[in-house]
C-alpha cells in the first residue's frame, strides 16, 4: 500500500497560547493539525507551579477583560478570569491611595469619578507641607510639590485631568492610537503635558506593570493600547493560575491533536523532522515557539531583546488588609513592581487558611533577592513580613520581548507559502497579542490552503526505531 502524502494538512510547532489559538482555528475550519510540543506539558511561559496546595505562576503576567481576544479565541468559552479591585493601590507618601477606573456598568467613565474622590480628601490644615523632592523625569531631573492631598497623583485639578485622559483614552479607537507619532513611552509621557508627580506617582509603575518594563523603553504606541485596556476593563487573572488557558485551549482540541515530549529539529514548508519519530509530511508548517527557539528553527527570525522577570511568593496565615487589589510602589523605593494578596483574587492558589502573596521584580533583581523583597514588602503593605514563609523565587531572563520603537505590532506571520510563524514576538508582548498572532497566522493559512477544499485526516505519528 503507497504511503500517504502527508500525515496532516498543518503541522503547529509549540503548544503556547499562539500555536493552541491558532490549532483551534484551522481545526474548525476542517483542516487536519498536529501541535508538537518539546516539553512535556503545555503552555510555554503561562506555566503555574504547584507547592504544597499553592499554585505558583512563574511569570504572571497581568490580563484585562478589555482584550478582545480572550472573547473571540475558539475554546475559551470556559475560562474563568478573577478581576483584582477597580483600578489599583498605590503607596506613597507612607499611604495607601486607589487609582484608577471603576467597576460596573460606568466603565472608564467611572475614572474621573474616582479621581476626584480621592482629591476630597485634603490634608489637614496643621499638617506641614512635605518639602520639596526630585522626581525623575527621562532625560532630566526636576524638583515638583507634593500634592496638598498627599496623594501621588499631584493636585485634584491633575488628578481631574487624569480621569479625564483616561475617559477619552477608553474611548479611542486602536487605529488612532497607532497613528500617533511613536516615541519611546516615558519620553511621550512627559512630552504630554501630565505633571511629573503624575507620571511618576502613577503612570509610570502602572505601565511598567502591565507592559514589564521598568524604564518605559517600550514604543508608546503599545503603551497607550495597555492604556486603553486598563480605562476601558479590569485587570485580572485566570482562575486556576496562569497554566488554566493553554490547558484549556489544549483540552478543547480533538483527541489526538497536541503531542507533548516532541522535540522538532527542522522544519520546511512540506514537513518536520523531530528526534522521537523522525519526518513528519504536511502541507504547511507553523512555528509558535518563542522568539529563540523560533530563529534556530528558521535562520535570520530576529529575535527581540526580552525584559527579565522575576517573581516571589510568600505565604502567610495573617493576610495584609489590601484586599484583591494590586498594589504598586509610587515611590520607587525597592525592587518590587508590583504585588498583591493573590488568593483573595483567586481563592483557588492556595488552601484555606493561608494568604498567598506574589510580588513582581522586573529588570535584573538584587543578589539576596528574597531578603529585598520582604523589607521592600514590609514598607508596601505596612506589617512585618519576617515570618512569611518563601514559597518560590522563579526568575525568567527572556520573560517578555521588548517593544522599543519602532515597533511594528503586525511583524509578518506569513514567512512564504507553507511555512508561517506567530507568537507575542510577532504582535504585542502580551496574552492578547499572542492569542491575536495565532489568529493572524491560521487566517493566512486557510487564505493559502484554500477555502473548502476537502482535507486529509491525520495518521498517526510515525516511530523510529533506535539504536540499542
Amino acid at each position: 500500500m503507497l504511503e500517504p502524502a502527508y500525515q496532516a494538512d498543518v503541522v503547529v510547532v509549540g503548544a503556547g497560547v499562539a500555536g493552541l489559538s491558532a490549532a483551534h482555528r484551522l481545526t474548525s475550519a476542517g483542516v487536519t493539525t498536529m501541535v508538537l510540543e518539546a516539553a512535556h506539558g503545555v503552555g510555554g511561559r503561562m506555566a503555574t507551579e504547584k507547592v504544597d496546595g499553592f499554585r505558583l505562576d512563574r511569570i504572571g503576567q497581568l490580563l484585562s477583560t478589555a482584550y478582545p481576544e480572550l472573547r473571540l479565541t475558539p475554546g475559551l468559552g470556559g475560562l474563568v478570569l478573577r478581576p483584582f479591585a477597580p483600578g489599583v493601590l498605590l503607596h506613597g507618601d507612607g499611604r495607601h491611595h486607589r487609582a484608577g477606573v471603576q467597576a460596573g456598568a460606568g466603565g472608564a467613565r467611572g475614572a474621573l469619578h474616582a479621581v476626584r474622590a480621592l482629591a476630597s480628601a485634603p490634608r489637614s490644615p496643621s499638617a506641614p507641607r512635605p518639602p520639596r523632592r526630585p522626581v525623575a523625569v527621562p532625560g532630566r531631573q526636576v524638583s515638583v510639590p507634593r500634592s496638598r492631598s498627599g496623594a501621588p497623583l499631584g493636585t485634584a485639578v491633575d488628578q481631574a485631568r487624569l480621569g479625564a485622559a483616561l475617559t477619552r483614552l477608553a474611548g479611542t479607537p486602536a487605529e488612532r492610537l497607532l497613528a500617533r507619532p511613536e516615541l519611546p513611552a516615558g519620553e511621550a509621557l512627559a512630552a504630554r503635558g501630565l505633571p511629573a508627580r503624575t507620571i511618576d506617582g502613577f503612570l509610570r509603575p502602572l505601565l511598567a506593570a502591565l507592559l514589564c518594563d521598568p524604564d518605559l523603553t517600550t514604543s508608546s504606541r503599545c503603551a497607550d493600547l495597555a492604556l486603553r485596556a486598563f480605562a476601558s476593563g479590569r485587570l485580572c487573572l485566570p482562575e486556576g493560575g496562569a497554566e488554566a488557558l493553554p490547558q484549556l485551549l489544549a483540552g478543547t482540541l480533538p483527541a489526538g491533536t497536541v503531542h507533548t515530549g516532541v522535540r522538532v529539529t527542522s522544519v520546511s514548508t512540506t514537513s518536520v523532522t523531530t528526534a522521537e519519530h523522525g519526518e513528519i509530511r504536511c502541507r504547511a508548517v507553523l512555528v509558535a515557539t518563542d522568539a529563540r527557539a523560533a530563529a534556530e528553527l528558521l535562520p535570520g527570525l530576529r529575535v527581540p531583546e526580552s525584559h527579565p522577570v522575576t517573581v516571589v511568593h510568600h505565604t502567610t496565615d495573617e493576610p495584609p488588609g489590601t484586599g484583591a487589589s494590586l498594589l504598586l510602589d509610587a515611590d520607587l523605593g525597592g525592587p518590587v513592581a508590583h504585588t498583591a494578596v493573590v488568593s483573595q483574587v483567586d481563592p483557588s492558589r492556595a488552601p484555606a487558611g493561608r494568604a498567598l502573596v506574589s510580588s513582581t521584580v522586573l529588570g535584573r533583581p538584587p543578589g539576596d533577592v528574597d531578603t529585598a523583597v520582604r523589607m521592600h514588602l514590609a514598607r508596601l503593605y505596612g506589617v512585618s513580613t519576617a515570618r512569611w514563609e518563601t514559597l518560590a523565587v522563579h526568575h525568567t531572563a527572556e520573560a517578555v520581548p521588548a517593544m522599543r520603537p519602532p515597533h511594528d505590532l503586525r511583524r509578518p506571520v506569513r514567512l512564504l507559502a507553507g511555512l508561517y510563524v506567530c507568537g507575542d514576538h510577532r504582535d504585542t508582548s502580551t496574552v492578547q497579542g499572542a492569542l491575536h498572532s495565532g489568529h493572524r497566522a491560521s487566517a493566512a493559512i486557510l487564505a493559502d490552503l484554500g477555502a473548502g477544499r476537502s482535507m486529509h485526516v491525520a495518521d498517526p505519528l510515525p516511530t523510529v526505531p533506535r539504536a540499542a
